[in-house]
């Protein structure tokens, strides 16, 4: 769904951009609260295994493609305001390097693929977790449906933002019929993955989920005659950062064999954003990327003719790029969070 420069007017543009601005300082602030010692690696982490992830173009009808967008997975693992952040770092690696998504519609992706999507995928995933059951399988299920319904949301911002400012006369019925119907396929995909990937991490380290936060029910005991909290259980400290050393590092390599080897295997039919734009002549307006001359563009390594080779190098690089980029923002702003504020918790 990365809008391409030339499908939205400029005023438009202009205008999400200052939205896109004013949700990062927004995100920015909230993050501070987010994170502590043990997110702030994870929220890099999450970020290059987003643009990992992102390469991986699945078949979801004939001649369509999808990918995940990855604002549910990072709200629930990093929080909604940490979220934001993880996306928009991945959307500005990918229009910088890989003239992916155009500069000028940066705003409008940011807004689009960041805000929307982390936004309502974790207003329905606390929706949730309100009325399930205590467990990591209420927590797993609640991913699924919140990524679920992200998807087809942004799918219905983009809409709007081209109900107000698209450069074609395409009819907005066509427009939102077509993009709504593909994305709900493209949905099913993004739930799955976000599923397996929340579930994956809460069956090693569910403290490091921010979603799964208070997860475990404290232990009540009575004492006479009232119900008192037990005393916590003390956990090891030379355990927890190994273990969480081990997280990391296992989050890396997938990542970088997820984007160096495995993309080579994706489906290289266009996504649903393109398959629209195509279907409905939207990218008659389209422009050439300003970046289009990047030694990265369009996913390959100048210079270098093995097709293979080239996609996996830009891969590894990309993510590369993006978890050093995102862990020194992600630092930045804990380190910017004062000794007053408490970590954001949320009981389940």
């Amino acid at each position: 769904m990365h809008v391409p420069d030339g499908f939205i007017d400029a005023p438009t543009s202009a205008v999400t951009g200052v939205i896109a601005a004013g949700a990062l300082a927004v995100s920015l602030r909230g993050a501070r609260r987010e994170l502590d010692e043990k997110t702030a690696p994870l929220a890099g982490l999450v970020a290059a295994f987003i643009f990992a992830v992102q390469m991986l173009n699945f078949p979801v009808a004939a001649g369509t493609s999808g990918h995940l967008l990855g604002g549910a997975l990072a709200a629930i693992l990093v929080g909604p305001y940490t979220g934001v952040l993880c996306v928009s770092v991945v959307l500005l690696m990918q229009g910088v390097l890989f003239a992916d998504g155009g500069l000028t519609a940066l705003g409008v992706n940011i807004t689009d693929m960041a805000l929307v999507t982390t936004v309502v995928s974790y207003a329905v995933f606390r929706g949730l977790l309100a009325v399930l059951p205590r467990g990591r399988r209420s927590v797993t299920a609640a991913s699924f449906v919140a990524a679920l319904v992200s998807v087809p949301a942004a799918a219905c911002a983009f809409t709007l933002i081209y109900a107000v400012g698209g450069t074609t006369d395409v009819s907005i019925g066509k427009v939102a019929t077509a993009m709504i119907g593909v994305h709900v396929l493209i949905g099913i995909g993004e739930a799955v993955s976000t599923a397996l990937t929340v579930g994956a991490v809460i069956a090693v380290r569910p403290d490091l989920v921010h979603g799964a936060r208070g997860l475990r029910q404290r232990l009540r005991l009575r004492v006479d005659g009232e119900l008192v909290d037990a005393p916590a259980v003390p956990v090891s400290p030379a355990a927890a950062p190994t273990s969480r050393r081990k997280v990391w590092v296992t989050g890396l390599v997938a990542s970088l064999v997820l984007a160096g080897f495995v993309s080579f295997y994706a489906s290289a039919s266009p996504d649903g954003l393109e398959k629209v734009a195509h279907d409905k002549g939207i990218d008659t307006r389209a422009k050439e990327h300003a970046s289009a001359g990047s030694p990265l563009a369009d996913y390959g390594v100048k210079d270098v003719s093995d097709a293979r080779l080239s996609g996996g190098l830009a891969g590894v690089i990309g993510v590369g790029v993006t978890v050093v980029a995102g862990s020194a923002v992600f630092w930045a702003v804990r380190r910017r969070r004062g000794t007053d504020v408490s970590p954001v918790s949320h009981g389940l």
